[in-house]
């Protein structure tokens, strides 16, 4: 017995691999499928290959000769190196641009090589550093991240750091791509974030029930449509002359008789009746009633009677055979015309033609159905840990195995909705999930911000390009497929990574949770508002965001949604803080002239939490409240109507305008966190979309008043956040969204909608144009100021 421990990694197992895979690649009778098992029967071969050379030790952390154990390996499934680079391979499409541009003199035996080469040298070098701080490149394999860092630590200043780093790099620099992505636009950062864990996604696959149409269809088609065959037969056995069919004039179509009844042409049944026939008739009936009984027990759909079809022709088989033969004419006409139309359109009972439809009519039949797939699926995912997520989606993705789940036929595809559904568990960054479109609202955001803190591999580094970098490389890592190892050996850890290891001098061990929480903190407002614009912040983020910004020792006066129907008539002091920080940096601003907003030294805005401590503000309930910004915004509440409305229409008009005051978190956010400069880049789309979606939010609303209202409200709540990030852009960004806007509501069907709309319009031409609206929202011609909330009905309802 050999006593090397790595001797019991067996190629058997690839050997198993690569067999099926070689079946699968040439009896599939999809192509997609044979191309993707002869791709992985590549990959088995090569692991058998390095087996049986040497070349491969499997097992080991290093398993690959010659080859450091940092490096990116293509891995199979059980964790077996094939032992090729994944930073390997052909060039990719953005390599080989920037190959067809580099200077001739550029030094490389290889393409890759001279890649390399180019971004040592001080225009690459360049590039990196101003794409790290711009946040424009893109890793997807650790190794890309070795030479922006290298470039990052050479600006630095650490070049004993940076050589040593390239010197590690240089013997691999023909073969392995060290570079990333250069992108044209800044690329969203983030921690590596889930949404469910494995056990919640599973619990919801294991709960997919089947559609009572499929279920039904596949008993007709597997079940029913058999015996109709037969009893088909078995009246055609009565037919004297040829089958009867529909007859079809020139154009194809049936010909129809002066009463509009199809003309049919062949003989009639009833006419002859061959010996056997009514044994055969006895056994049919007794197939179908046992048939018919078993399914309703089962629970199973029975069929249902069809008077058209099966069940016109069972009946007319009677409770006796003599009953058959004492059929009269109209009776035997209505035998006559099922069995045409069903000869005329699928052929014959023992045809070609209905045989063929059968074959494919079974097929579908038996296929697996998808609460079986979720099933199997589910079986897969069991496999992680069930408190955890997936670190990839591709091993899951793969089509099922018959060794996986028997019942289901091999290379059965996971339907992309149940791939939706695990990519719940996907540990990403946060900004990856928003863009596949998992994290779909602020909501859900604020279930997975507690995670961020936990999660953010770049804590330490004050520079955002840097911590970006750092990033990136960090989830490319986490995405690393796993090794199959012996001897307790461990996997590769994220500092073992020679860049990573050369960049630790840039970090500071001993920063604060202060720090990293503010770093969070800004990710995700930035994040929130940039994914999420024409949304106000919900409660749950708000509290997180506040949490957040206490460990940080940043103080924000961040303000939360208050229900309309138990609002008690006066705000605490932070309220009055959040109103003067907007006031103060919005002053002057297309957000200040439309709403109006006081000056930021109104006697209102300065009750807040300074004048509580130094005890000049009045308490109720035990808690510092701000009764003159309460007066305010009932003051200015009065543009929302007097007459008539309800006690929650009232104070829904005075809410709105604390949030009119405070922007409702944005000012606080930007002005607080100083990310108004990283803001304004992004800020004409976040305007445009949050002003489009003001527009569709009100054409797409479910019938009823109330649901209308509340699309109302919605949308002047998206309109108010429009207007902030409006005032962030230029004037020629101002007028090109105020351009788009009316493009928008020109596309709209609804054209009495548009004209009820026209005065939101004309308000917001009016502002822009300088001009003011009166102390009711009221500017000249048509022009009004557009508020969600009204006491009596809203004008757009007019």
């Amino acid at each position: 017995m050999s006593d090397d421990p790595l001797a019991s990694a067996s190629p058997g197992y690839a050997l198993g691999r690569l067999l099926h895979a070689l079946d699968t690649a040439t009896a599939h009778a999809d192509p997609a499928v044979r191309a993707r098992a002869t791709e992985r029967a590549a990959k088995w071969r090569s692991v058998l290959e390095g087996m049986a050379s040497g070349h491969l030790r499997v097992g080991s952390r290093t398993p690959v000769a010659d080859t450091p154990a940092w490096v990116t390996l293509e891995v199979v499934h059980g964790g077996f190196a094939t032992g090729r680079y994944l930073a390997e391979g052909p060039l990719e499409p953005h390599e080989e641009a920037l190959l067809a541009d580099l200077p001739a003199e550029v030094p490389g035996a290889t393409p890759r090589a001279r890649l390399n080469q180019w971004f040592l040298g001080d225009a690459g070098q360049r590039a990196l550093v101003e794409a790290i701080r711009g946040g424009r490149l893109t890793i997807t394999i650790p190794e890309e991240g070795a030479l922006p860092a290298i470039a990052w630590l050479l600006e630095a200043g650490a070049e004993v750091d940076a050589l040593e780093l390239v010197a590690t790099l240089r013997p691999l620099f023909e073969r392995l791509r060290f570079y990333p992505r250069l992108e044209a636009t800044p690329r969203p950062q983030g921690a590596l974030v889930r949404v469910a864990t494995i056990e919640e996604v599973t619990a919801g696959l294991r709960a997919t029930c089947e559609k009572p149409q499929v279920v039904a269809m596949n008993e007709a088609l597997s079940v029913w449509a058999p015996l109709y065959d037969r009893l088909l037969a078995l009246w055609l056995e009565t037919v004297e002359g040829e089958p009867p069919r529909f007859v079809r004039g020139a154009d194809g179509e049936p010909l129809r008789d002066p009463k509009g009844q199809p003309v049919i042409g062949g003989g009639w049944p009833c006419q002859r009746w061959p010996a056997g026939w009514d044994d055969r008739r006895a056994a049919w009936l007794d197939a179908y009633w046992e048939t018919w009984l078993a399914a309703s027990e089962e629970g199973r759909p029975a069929l249902k009677n069809d008077r058209r079809g099966l069940g016109r022709l069972r009946d007319a088989l009677g409770r006796v055979p003599e009953e058959c033969r004492a059929l009269d004419r109209r009776a035997i006409a209505r035998i006559r015309q099922v069995l045409a139309g069903a000869f005329t359109r699928h052929g014959l009972p023992d045809s070609p033609e209905r045989a063929a439809l059968r074959r494919e009519q079974a097929a579908i039949a038996a296929r697996p159905s998808n609460a079986a797939i979720a099933r199997a699926f589910a079986a897969r995912l069991d496999a992680y840990p069930a408190k955890g997520g997936l670190g990839a989606l591709d091993p899951i993705a793969l089509p099922i195995r018959a060794a996986e789940h028997p019942g289901i036929p091999e290379g059965t595809a996971i339907p992309p909705s149940m791939i939706d559904k695990a990519t719940r568990a996907l540990e990403a960054p946060i900004a990856e999930l928003v863009e596949r479109g998992v994290i779909a609202s602020a909501e859900v955001l604020a279930i997975v911000l507690p995670q961020i803190s936990a999660e953010i591999a770049a804590a330490g580094i004050d520079d955002p390009g840097l911590r970006g970098l750092y990033s990136q490389i960090y989830a490319a890592f986490r995405r690393r497929r796993s090794l199959l190892l012996l001897n307790l050996e461990h996997q590769v850890r994220f500092d073992e990574l020679p860049w990573i290891a050369a960049l630790a001098s840039l970090r500071r061990s001993d920063q604060s949770d202060a720090t990293r929480a503010r770093q969070t903190l800004e990710e995700v407002t930035l994040l929130a508002l940039g994914a999420f614009p024409q949304t106000i912040l919900p409660n749950p983020l708000v509290r997180e965001m506040g949490a957040l910004a206490g460990r940080a020792g940043v103080d924000l006066p961040l303000t939360e949604e208050v229900a309309a129907d138990i609002f008690m008539g006066t705000f605490t002091s932070k309220w009055a803080d959040a109103a003067r920080s907007a006031a103060g940096l919005l002053a002057g601003t297309l957000y200040a002239r439309y709403y109006d907003l006081p000056a930021s030294d109104h006697p209102a805005l300065h009750e807040g939490r300074e004048a509580a401590r130094q005890g000049k503000t009045r308490v109720r309930w035990g808690k510092a409240t701000a009764e003159g910004f309460a007066a305010l915004c009932t003051a200015r509440a009065r543009e929302a109507g007097s007459a008539g409305g309800s006690h929650t229409a009232r104070n829904g008009a005075i809410l709105e305008q604390s949030q009119i005051l405070t922007t409702h978190n944005l000012a606080v956010l930007l002005a607080g966190l100083d990310l108004v400069d990283r803001t304004r880049p992004l800020a004409p789309a976040m305007a445009r979309d949050a002003l489009r979606f003001a527009v569709r939010r009100q054409t797409q609303v479910a019938p009823g008043f109330r649901a209308q209202l509340q699309a109302v409200k919605n949308a002047a709540y998206a309109w108010r956040q429009g207007i902030f990030f409006l005032s962030l852009c230029d004037a020629a960004a101002q007028r090109e969204a105020l351009a788009e806007l009316e493009r928008e509501v020109a596309r709209v069907r609804d054209r009495a909608w548009a004209g009820r709309f026209e005065p939101a319009l004309a308000g917001l031409r009016l502002i822009l144009g300088g001009g003011r609206f009166d102390d009711a929202g009221i500017g000249p011609g048509p022009a009004r100021r557009f508020l969600g909330w009204s006491v009596g009905k809203h004008w757009l309802f007019a």
